[in-house]
């Protein structure tokens, strides 16, 4: 990675729209995690919602969301589409999700964010609200160690040979569903470990990076199209391997994709296809998990906890913060 400073945030005042995508994410995670543990699902994203907009709406850029919270006839705010900012700044591709992980908001367990990825125009993919068939790995490991089209078996064999390790020290992280109860198997039966998640899949991809802190070696199954390509932009950032495509199984879905400039239904996407260029993600925790602690309420005080991951530079930023503002006090 390069240590130069590059590309659209290159000088000394665009550096600071790092900071200021840190502030994004802090103010979602708040505003949900107001709700936290009170089953209200869609409340606690439309909070997040509600505040990450807020936010956007005063950074110094000309944004374009690409993934957001639904199309324009769906969503009243961060629709796909949307142009944010202050209109003085760089052009930008804006990838959001408020809350990744409502219902673990919902019912306060572990492991929800507020999340964004910001990109040169034109280099993140405009993906529709589908599933996506993913693969993932850290860092580390010849380029081709994993392949989509390779069964379960394969790639997990690739990744152990790649590792030095027999299939049993692996461990598998996957959503837990029924469509994966073939997978899990599959898996199972290499001799390698399954570890199963019920929600947030954005931080189970992240968490291949690190397999030595999370115990998760490789991502596997099938999840959203648009938490893909933000697990995309932070692997750009941090290093790692992943493919992706499109499960496009009805002729509204292979519609709605063609409308967005998806020509072929069948693609495989490789991670420089979904995110490239000049990549910044922020995250915040909402809930306490094994990427990020959730937001604390103190007296007078409000903590939270966010992750800065940037390409150009192949930084990694914890930033640990106190929020005294008094309209966050408040709400």
């Amino acid at each position: 990675m390069p240590l130069a400073d590059t590309g659209i945030f290159s000088d000394r005042s665009a550096r600071g729209l790092t900071l200021e995508l840190v502030r994004v994410t802090e103010r979602a995670a708040i505003a949900a995690a107001r709700l936290r543990g009170q089953g209200k699902e869609r409340e606690a994203d439309q909070a997040a919602v509600d505040a990450m907009r807020a936010e956007l709406e005063s950074l110094p850029i000309v944004g374009t969301v690409v993934i957001g919270e639904g199309e324009r006839d769906e969503a009243p705010m961060l629709y796909i589409g949307e142009v944010l900012g202050t209109g003085n700044g760089p052009e930008v591709d804006i990838a959001v999700d408020p809350l990744e992980g409502t219902t673990l908001c919902a019912k306060d367990m572990p492991g929800a964010i507020a999340v964004m990825a910001l990109a040169e125009k034109g280099t993140l993919l405009a993906a529709p609200d589908v599933y996506m068939q993913k693969i993932a790995i850290g860092p580390g490991y010849p380029i081709g160690t994993i392949d989509l089209d390779k069964t379960p078996a394969e790639n997990i064999a690739a990744l152990a040979k790649a590792k030095g390790v027999e299939p049993s020290a692996l461990t598998a992280i996957i959503l837990d569903r029924p469509r994966h109860i073939d997978l899990v198997a599959a898996v199972r039966a290499t001799g390698a470990g399954v570890r199963l998640i019920s929600d947030g899949d954005i931080a189970a991809i992240i968490h291949t990076t690190a397999p030595e802190e999370t115990g998760v070696d490789i991502y596997l199954g099938s999840g959203a199209a648009p938490e893909g390509v933000i697990a995309a932009s932070a692997l750009c950032c941090i290093g790692g391997q992943m493919q992706g495509r499109l499960i496009l199984d009805s002729a509204d879905k292979r519609a709605r994709a063609a409308q967005m400039g998806i020509t072929d239904p069948n693609r495989k996407y490789d991670i420089r296809d979904m995110a490239r260029g000049d990549v910044i993600v922020a995250a915040t925790g909402v809930t306490d998990g094994a990427l990020l602690g959730g937001v604390r309420f103190k007296p007078g005080i409000i903590e939270t906890e966010t992750v800065v991951y940037r390409s150009n530079t192949g930084t990694v930023r914890r930033i640990a913060c106190e929020h005294r503002r008094p309209e966050l006090m408040d709400r």
